[in-house]
């Protein structure tokens, strides 16, 4: 990552399962001037001071707690700052659902107050993290990410011509990451039994270190105002358990409130605005106020036929129980202390 030399990146939600990862691959593949880890969560900041990026070794990492309700705060962390992640949010259904006022405050005034420190601190350009949820939403964790997604694609025009630039990803579930069915179900098998939703159920699949590249390859790519969405295989919720749990007696519990039985990451509606590549899909803003020039996106890739829709019961790359087994097996915990030493593989593999 030759353009992130002696830079300053900031990752919000910095303590996290991505911004963990995050942080991993762009020590390990850049030469970054600072890396600052911003998150509401001491102790995850003291974990990881002692473990994996201890001082001694990595003297460019800083903690700063901190929370993206707190504009002043955000303001204060973003001074000489280029390059703004912004993966900080409450993402479980259900606590959503139950806790609607902190949702709301943590993802959509989060969101603003992100927005509001970048462009008055100078950040050259912000990626904001979404979720397949957030196409044609039906629980208040889908809809307030997508209105953190409009925003971040109408701020360009606040920001103005030369202004901080901003962009997001929109990605289905991580393999193995906090609070996601394969620990759960690796917790339940110990029961003898697996508690499932809905057997018909599918998801989009992706490894954290696929999110990692993906976003990072995203921000290069960027002028600002896309919604990135990668190509990216779906699994049947039946093949997780069977993967997770080989002949493990299953229970049909329903539906959780706010769930969906396939999930969608561009809806029919939104067909006319994307753009096809051999990885990955743009969503092109509604308009461009911000400037006059001529996006990559609209001399390079193809227009993705009307009605076209993105949907994880309808795709075309599926992983069968196999398959999501070595996946697993590759997605465990690196142990404290340590960090691997390959370069990872900066592609989505379908």
């Amino acid at each position: 990552m030759f353009w992130l030399e002696d830079k300053t990146v900031m990752i919000t939600g910095g303590t996290g399962s991505f911004g963990k990862k995050c942080a991993q691959t762009l020590l390990q593949n850049s030469k970054l001037k600072r890396l600052i880890l911003f998150s509401r969560d001491e102790q995850k900041h003291v974990a990881l001071r002692r473990s994996l990026f201890p001082a001694d070794r990595y003297p460019q990492v800083r903690y700063f707690v901190g929370d993206v309700r707190d504009e002043k705060r955000l303001m204060y962390a973003m001074r000489g700052v280029d390059y703004v992640i912004h993966a900080a949010a409450m993402k479980h259904v259900d606590m959503a659902e139950y806790n609607p006022h902190e949702c709301i405050s943590t993802n959509i005034r989060g969101a603003e107050n992100v927005i509001h420190a970048s462009i008055e601190s100078g950040v050259k350009k912000v990626i904001a993290m979404s979720t397949d949820k957030a196409a044609s939403p039906i629980n208040l964790y889908g809809a307030t990410k997508l209105c953190s997604d409009k925003l971040f694609v109408a701020c360009n025009a606040l920001a103005g011509k030369d202004g901080c630039r901003f962009a997001v990803v929109r990605y289905g579930n991580v393999l193995g990451s906090n609070g996601s069915v394969v620990p759960f179900f690796e917790e339940q098998k110990a029961k003898g039994e697996l508690p499932i939703t809905d057997g018909e159920m599918t998801r989009f699949i992706i490894t954290l270190q696929q999110g990692v590249n993906f976003v990072m390859d995203s921000m290069h790519r960027m002028v600002g105002g896309e919604v990135f969405v990668p190509k990216i295989p779906s699994t049947r919720i039946m093949d997780i358990a069977e993967a997770v749990a080989p002949g493990c007696r299953t229970r049909i519990v329903g539906i959780r409130p706010g769930e969906k039985l396939h999930e969608c990451m561009i809806p029919s509606d939104e067909s006319r605005l994307a753009v096809e590549y051999d990885d990955f899909y743009i969503i092109r803003p509604t308009q461009r106020s911000w400037t006059t020039e001529k996006p990559y996106y609209e001399t390079t890739g193809k227009a993705c036929e009307k009605g076209f829709s993105y949907t994880s019961d309808s795709n075309k790359s599926w992983l069968t129980p196999p398959m999501l087994r070595d996946l697993i097996r590759e997605c465990r915990e690196v142990p404290a202390g340590t960090m691997r030493s390959e370069k990872p593989k900066l592609k989505i593999v379908a």
